[in-house]
């Protein structure tokens, strides 16, 4: 008899699983959420539309889609990993075969009810393959160079599809997300050392095949990277994002110009103000004290899976939980330090605060397979 076995794998059924929810966590992004619903009034001039109210009903529907998929028994998830990874594999090949345009990026694909961007699911699909490769793998083998190879592969593959989008991004969050899965699972240190170097290599690659026939990025990709070394080489063109930017988060100084008072954004300075620059309107509305208690969230959301993961002697179910926490600190970090000027502007949006349809309902799936892993965790009797 397993360990698992011999302590009684005892869950809650029916409607008693509401009160084993991880109720903390679910406060903790309502919050964040009333902070994107304000700030998305604030940028549309002090009214609802066009992007605070649609990004209400999207919460809403998308905390109905939490709940659902807490309810549901968190070995289901783990038997239907490999489909939905399948799934999204799919609709990111449909997206090359027949995916519409935005922004200059092929990545969206009309299904009639929704306009969904596959690579956002992708995130979230991969965490649940490799929880599950890592579940079933025996420990022994972790770091077996054939056992190694596999999940590199699902890495991988998602990975090169979404960055012929282009969406380099994207790409970098999913090698991230996946790399992290890998080393919470127990692979040795010895891989990510070589992993690295490879990395430093192919950084020297890009850097050196610019200008030439084997072009490994496109050009708007390398302005970028001249943007952040160098943000006043092109202060009205490539680098009028991140410029406008830091005066915003400059201006918001202590405590802020007040709610609705900043003038980046209200006079149209700040491009991009309710996706992927929502963050600098808070700062300069907020100030540093507003911009450090969104963080604070955020690092509450991040500490609540943790702490859920390490108490669940489930092996999916805690990787699970810690891909989902770590996927998610991913993403706001790399949008805080895009838009603060400490990394190049690579298109990641606030989660949970930037206007959305793809993100917030795949964000809110992610967190509801964590809350699915915390109801169902074994419990002793």
């Amino acid at each position: 008899m397993s360990y698992l076995e011999h302590n009684v794998k005892r869950v809650p059924t029916g409607l008693v699983k509401i009160l084993y929810l991880n109720w903390p966590l679910f406060l903790l992004i309502c919050a964040v959420a009333a902070v994107g619903f304000g700030m998305l009034f604030s940028v549309a001039g002090g009214s609802l539309q066009p992007w605070a109210e649609p990004q209400m009903k999207r919460f809403a529907l998308g905390a109905v889609l939490m709940f659902a998929t807490a309810m549901v028994p968190i070995w289901f998830w783990r038997n239907m990993a490999g489909v939905i990874y399948g799934i999204a594999l799919a609709l990111l090949v449909a997206v090359e075969v027949a995916g519409s345009m935005g922004m200059g990026a092929q990545r969206w694909i009309d299904l009639g009810f929704i306009r969904l961007q596959p690579s956002e699911l992708m995130k979230i699909a991969l965490v649940m393959m490799l929880a599950a490769y890592y579940d079933w793998l025996d420990i022994g083998k972790v770091s077996r160079p054939f056992w190694v190879l596999l999940p590199l592969i699902l890495i991988a593959v998602p990975t090169f599809l979404v960055l012929k989008q282009p969406d380099l991004g994207t790409a970098i969050l999913l090698i991230a997300g996946g790399g992290i899965v890998m080393f919470l699972a127990g692979v040795s240190w010895w891989y990510f050392i070589v992993v690295l170097g490879a990395g430093v290599g192919a950084v020297s690659a890009v850097l050196s095949s610019r200008g030439t026939d084997w072009q490994l990025l496109k050009d708007y990709q390398y302005r970028r990277i001249d943007t952040f070394l160098d943000p006043a080489s092109d202060p009205l063109g490539a680098g009028y994002h991140i410029t406008q930017s830091k005066i915003a988060l400059g201006s918001g100084g202590w405590t802020g110009r007040g709610f609705m008072q900043g003038t980046q954004s209200r006079l149209n300075f700040l491009p991009e103000k309710q996706t992927d620059f929502i963050f600098t309107t808070l700062a300069e509305e907020f100030g540093f004290v507003g911009g450090v208690s969104l963080l604070a969230l955020y690092v509450g959301i991040v500490a609540f899976c943790v702490f859920s993961a390490i108490t669940n002697r489930d092996r999916f179910g805690s990787l699970l939980t810690l891909g989902v926490g770590a996927t998610f600190f991913l993403f706001f970090s790399v949008n805080m330090a895009m838009v603060m000027g400490l990394a190049p502007v690579v298109g990641v949006p606030l989660p949970l605060v930037s206007y959305g349809g793809s993100a917030m309902l795949v964000l809110m799936i992610a967190f509801g397979l964590a809350q699915s892993a915390h109801v169902h965790r074994p419990r002793g009797r």
